[in-house]
Parts: structure tokens; sequence; C-alpha cells
């Protein structure tokens, strides 16, 4: 009656619709990171809590849940104060120390290095000591501020909180998350969708269970071999090691970097020690130690990861790196569901 197109009408208000949809994704990305987060910690603690049902008179979940959140506050809290204590003093000496490091650093001659190759060496540590020196004194005229800028950032430390409490929810309505989701599933195509919910519930599993695993062995490994090593600062390293596990390919680099760099401002006179470690270390991790954690359903080919890292850094920063490997995992199990074998 108005010339309207009933079909053209219908596609702009489908368009409209998800254009809403993906704006609202956007502004709520933190959000959902901190649901992924939760999400993630919860398949870390579900095999325990698992186990627990099995065990507790009555096969009750919530008193399961209670001992699991409950041990996982306390050794938190322990590690905080017999490590984390350690690690930030040793942090504050670090960032004390390091113009010193790097006066003498300087001043150290290396006789089997060429005329020219000791004029850039001293060039480029001319320039180091400049950077570290013009945002040192930053850093102390910063001090009045350092309140102020606590106070800012403790609007985030909630989310400590929120992780775990959302992780609490989700394993215990996991049951019923799962019941409604499959109850809005068409009859027909309920089975598929049961098994590709299998998939994605195991690559999780094993995902997470692998990824936690890796880092706190690259943090026993790296803290005793640096401190037998005689590395100064090898707790803080160690520590910063952890997370920086999580983040594929480009983490352990950034670690192994932040080692050398360390060592050799700290006055280590064996890097080339520290070099062969990490290299034989990193062999280990990623041709033994991974492979049997992960399952083929985790497994991808390096190439994707590699492409998966630069798209997940483009895309979200930091959390898109860390969650590339299970998106193009998660990915592939779409891809084998939906191509007939």
């Amino acid at each position: 009656m108005l010339g309207l197109d009933r079909n053209a009408a219908r596609y702009t208000w489908t368009a409209a619709l998800v254009l809403l949809t993906l704006f609202a994704v956007y502004k709520i990305r933190q959000v959902l990171f901190l649901l992924i987060v939760a999400v993630l910690l919860s398949y870390l603690l579900y095999p325990v809590v698992t186990m627990l049902v099995r065990w507790l008179p009555g096969r009750s979940r919530k008193p399961a849940l209670a001992i699991v959140f409950l041990l996982v506050m306390a050794l938190l809290g322990l590690a905080v104060a017999e490590i984390g204590s350690v690690a930030a003093e040793q942090a504050s000496s670090l960032a004390q120390r390091a113009p010193e490091f790097l006066k003498n650093l300087k001043q150290q001659p290396t006789p089997s290095l060429p005329a020219a190759a000791q004029t850039l060496k001293q060039q480029a540590l001319d320039q180091i000591a400049n950077a570290v020196r013009q945002h040192y004194d930053e850093a102390v005229g910063y001090l009045p501020h350092l309140l102020m800028g606590v106070l800012a950032a403790s609007s985030n430390l909630i989310y400590l909180v929120v992780v775990p409490i959302l992780s609490f929810f989700l394993l215990k309505d996991s049951v019923l998350i799962r019941a409604q989701l499959m109850r809005a599933v068409p009859t027909e195509h309920k089975h598929e969708v049961d098994e590709f919910m299998r998939d994605v519930h195991q690559l999780l599993l094993q995902y997470v269970r692998s990824l936690f695993f890796l880092g706190l062995a690259t943090f026993t490994v790296f803290a005793i071999v640096l401190s037998l090593f005689g590395v100064s600062y090898g707790l803080l390293l160690a520590v910063i090691a952890f997370p920086l596990e999580f983040i594929p390919m480009v983490g352990p680099l950034i670690a192994a970097a932040l080692i050398l760099t360390v060592a050799a401002v700290s006055g280590y006179p064996h890097l080339l020690w520290i070099v062969l470690f990490l290299g034989l270390y990193r062999m280990f991790q990623d041709y033994v130690v991974a492979p049997r954690l992960m399952s083929e359903g985790v497994e991808v080919p390096p190439l994707l990861v590699i492409l998966g890292v630069f798209a997940g850094e483009r895309l979200g920063g930091v959390p898109g790196m860390f969650l590339s490997v299970p998106v193009i995992a998660l990915m592939r199990i779409i891809y084998l569901r939906l191509v007939p074998r």
C-alpha cells in the first residue's frame, strides 16, 4: 500500500538486528572475556569436583563445590604469601638496581669482540641505559600518584572475586544449563548437537588441563634451574614465565628473552648455559610433554597456531592471543561435523 517491499523490509530488519548484536557484543567484550575465563576455570576444577562427588556420602554436588573452592582459595593465599612476597621483593630490587646493572655492563669490555662490534655494543648499551634512566626517573616522579593509581585500579580487582563466583555457579548449574540448551534444539537435530557438545566438553577439559600443567611445569623447572644456576631474580622470572606459557608461541619467546635480558644486565657470566637450557626445555616441552597432555582433538597444526596468534592479537590483543588455540580447535570440530567424511 505504501510501496514497501516486505522482503526488503525483512532483510533490512535482519541486517539491523545483526549489526546491533555485533555492536552489543563489542561493547560487552570484557564481560564476555571474564565469562570465558570463568568457564575455563570451571573446566579446570571440574575433574576434582566430580571425584569428590563420587567420594562424598549422598553424592551431593554442593558440598564438593564448597570443599574445592575453599581448597583453591587456601592454596592461592598460601602461594601469594610464600611466593608472591619474595617475587615482589625481587621485582622492587630489580627496578631499583637496573641503572646500576646497565652501568656495570657498559663498563665491562669484551675482548673477544672486534673493535666495530665493541662500538656497536657501546651504542646499544647507551640507548638502553638512556631509556631505562628516563623511565626510571618518570617512575620515581610518579610515586606521589601511586596511591591514586592503586585506587583507580582497584575496580579491576573485583574480577578476581567475580571469576571464581561465576565458576562456582557454572559448576553448580552445569547439568541444568545443558538440559536447557538441549531442550531448545529440534528433535531431529538433538543427536548431532549432543555429540558436538560432548566433543567441545572434551576439548575444553583437555586444553585447560594441559595449559595449567604446562604452566606449572614451566614455573617449577625455571625456579629450580635458575636458582641452581645462580641467576639473580630467578623466582621472579619463573613467576612471570607461568602466565606467559598460556600465550601460544609468543609467550615462551617473551619469557626466554626476558630471562636472558635480566641475566645479562645483572652480570651473569654464563649466558650460554641459559640459552642451552631454554632451548632444550622448549624442545622437551613442545615435543614430549605437550603431545602427551593434549590428545588429537586439541592438537592444532603449527601454521594455524601462528596465524591464529597473530589474528587473535589483531582482533583482541593479549586475550585474543590467549583464546586463539581453543577457538581454532573449536572451528576444527565444527568443520569435522559439517563436512562428511
